[in-house]
C-alpha cells in the first residue's frame, strides 16, 4: 500500500539534497549535448495558473529573461495564446531557441474521449505557437461532458500513450491522482507516467506519497508551492483551520532571517530539496526575480525539522474541487 511507505522525514539534509538535482545547475539551457529528459527537468519552474491575460505575455518573457527554463501551462488556464507570445518574446530577447526550455501543458477534462485527446494537444500547441511539448499531463482523473463529471482516465491515458509516436510530445504524465488511481493506471497500461503534478507545500507535505514516487521512478512537480498565496484559495487565516500565509508564518520567517532568504525562497528551497520541481507563479517582475533567487537559498537540517512540524500541525489542502464536481478526489491522502 502506498500509505505504508517509509517516511522521507527520516532522511538527513544530505540525503534530501541527493534526492533532487543540484539547484545550482538546473537552469542550464538544453542543447544537443544536454537534451531534455525527465532527469534534467529544471527544479525551479514558472507557473502560469491564474496569470492574468493582461500581462501574461510580459510575465512569461520576464521569467525567461530572469533565467527560468521550465514553464508550466494548461489549456484550462485560458491564457496559452498570451503565454505563447511571452515565450516567443522571451526567447528572442535572450537569444535562445525553443529547445532551450522545458515546457509542460495539460489535457483538460473535456477532451478525455480517446478521439479528442490529440485534438486537445493540437489546440494547445497552436495556442502556444509550438511544434511540441516536453511534457503533457492529464490534468485530472476526471472527464466532463454534457455538464457531468465522472472519474475516467485509463482509456484516456492509452490515447495519450499514442501521442508519443507523433513526436508532438516528448513525455506524458498525470496530475491530481490518488494512490488507488495511480495503482490502477500502472496495472492496466503499458507506459508509466513520467511525472505526477500535485499540490505540495509546507502545509501539505504528503511525505509518504512523495517517497512512493521516488521509489517508483516517477518525478514530482509541486503546484501551489507557496501554499495559500493564490487569491483563489481565500484569505489566509480567515478561520482557525486555515493557516497564515507562508509570507508571515513565524517559523518560516525565523528560518528566512537565519539563512538570509525571504519566506517565499525558504518554501521553494524546501520543495526543491525534496527532489520536487516547484512552479511558483507571479505577475510582478520583482516577485518573479525573488522566487528565482530560491535556487541560492541554503537550508540547514534544523530547518527541515521545523518545517516538518508545520506539516504535521496543519495538513491543509487548498485545491479540492470534489464537492463542486461531485466526484471523489484524493482518496487515501492527507486532508482529502
Amino acid at each position: 500500500m502506498i500509505m505504508a511507505m517509509v517516511s522521507i522525514a527520516k532522511l538527513s539534509s544530505l540525503a534530501l539534497a541527493l534526492f533532487g538535482l543540484s539547484r545550482a545547475q538546473e537552469q542550464i539551457p538544453f542543447s544537443p549535448s544536454n537534451p531534455p529528459s525527465i532527469a534534467s527537468i529544471p527544479l525551479l519552474g514558472f507557473g502560469t495558473w491564474n496569470l492574468d491575460n493582461s500581462n501574461a505575455s510580459e510575465a512569461v518573457s520576464i521569467a525567461l529573461q530572469t533565467g527560468y527554463r521550465h514553464l508550466d501551462c494548461a489549456a484550462i488556464y485560458g491564457n496559452e495564446k498570451e503565454v505563447g507570445n511571452g515565450i516567443k518574446d522571451g526567447l528572442e530577447t535572450i537569444g535562445l531557441d525553443r529547445s532551450s526550455v522545458w515546457i509542460t501543458s495539460k489535457l483538460w477534462n473535456d477532451h478525455h474521449q480517446t478521439d479528442q485527446v490529440e485534438q486537445g494537444l493540437d489546440n494547445t500547441l497552436s495556442d502556444l505557437g509550438l511544434e511540441y511539448l516536453d511534457l503533457y499531463l492529464m490534468h485530472w482523473p476526471v472527464a466532463s461532458s454534457d455538464g457531468k463529471n465522472y472519474i475516467d482516465y485509463v482509456d484516456t491515458w492509452m490515447a495519450m500513450e499514442k501521442l508519443l509516436d507523433t513526436r508532438k510530445v516528448r513525455h506524458i504524465g498525470v496530475s491530481n491522482f490518488s494512490p488507488h488511481q495511480l495503482h490502477q493506471l500502472l496495472e492496466q497500461t503499458t507506459i508509466k507516467p513520467a511525472v505526477h503534478q500535485f499540490e505540495l507545500h509546507p502545509y501539505l507535505q504528503q511525505v509518504d506519497f512523495v517517497q512512493w514516487h521516488k521509489d517508483n521512478g516517477i518525478a514530482v512537480t509541486a503546484y501551489s508551492p507557496l501554499a495559500n498565496l493564490n487569491p483563489i484559495y481565500g484569505s489566509p487565516g480567515e478561520s482557525k483551520d486555515t493557516p497564515p500565509s507562508l509570507l508571515v508564518n513565524e517559523d518560516i520567517t525565523e528560518i528566512a532571517k537565519e539563512r538570509g532568504c525571504t519566506n517565499a525562497q525558504v518554501a521553494l528551497a524546501w520543495g526543491m530539496d525534496r527532489g520536487c520541481s516547484v512552479i511558483p507563479k507571479s505577475q510582478h517582475a520583482d516577485r518573479i526575480k525573488e522566487n528565482f533567487g530560491s535556487a541560492k537559498c541554503k537550508l540547514e537540517e534544523e530547518d527541515y525539522t521545523t518545517i516538518e512540524r508545520l506539516g504535521k500541525k496543519y495538513q491543509k489542502r487548498f485545491n479540492n474541487p470534489s464537492g463542486g464536481w461531485g466526484v471523489p478526489l484524493y482518496q487515501g491522502l492527507e486532508d482529502a
